[in-house]
């Protein structure tokens, strides 16, 4: 179902260790994925808070797990179910891609292009000193952006349907990575970002 031979891009940036497999997944394998995501994950929109304002999460997400412990992220706790087959599949050929085995996977719904995650880092104590951080898309492109904390360095990248991106040691440390809203007009987009939590 995996294309593991996928073609490999590596950024070159400083501070990061950022590489992109654009073709992980084939394009009808991806277009059955995507439609069982989509239909039988437990979606869920939390509620956060910005400036003492509390707003619905311009997203849908879902948090599933195999040890049963907890991720907190921007003053959200969110609790794990147990992975199911998918997920499961998809997890192990990112872990041989990746070489290392992953506890857990946050999943992401952008229903159209007002659905959007703002600058952050993922950096909390739970996914230890440097994460490795592996994204998954299916569905609609849509725009990341990377930028660095201190130097005058950026990079966009498209994030395709079946596509892979991989974060690594010191990124997250210099880094902060942001899926902005655009006003064109954006179908559903799923992300699975899978990492492993201490």
């Amino acid at each position: 179902m995996f294309s593991i031979k996928t073609t490999k891009i590596t950024y070159q940036l400083p501070d990061a260790d950022v590489v992109y497999f654009p073709s992980f997944s084939s394009e009808k394998d991806s277009d059955i994925i995507f439609n069982q995501l989509l239909n039988n994950t437990h979606w869920q929109e939390d509620e956060i808070k910005v400036f003492g304002k509390t707003y619905l999460q311009p997203r849908l997400t879902a948090l599933y797990g195999d040890h049963g412990k907890s991720y907190k992220y921007s003053n959200i706790t969110m609790h794990p179910i147990p992975f199911n087959e998918t997920i499961i599949e998809i997890k192990k050929a990112v872990e041989a891609i990746a070489e290392t085995t992953f506890t857990s996977c946050l999943l992401n719904l952008y229903r159209n292009g007002q659905d959007s995650n703002g600058w952050h880092a993922d950096n909390e104590k739970e996914l230890g000193k440097n994460p490795i951080i592996a994204s998954v898309s299916f569905g609609e492109t849509r725009l990341f952006k990377l930028k660095h904390r201190k130097l005058p360095v950026k990079q966009d990248i498209l994030l395709t349907h079946g596509s892979l991106l991989i974060m690594k040691g010191a990124t997250q440390h210099h880094w902060l990575h942001t899926i902005p809203k655009t006003k064109k007009q954006k179908s559903e987009r799923i992300n699975l970002t899978f990492r492993t939590i201490f």
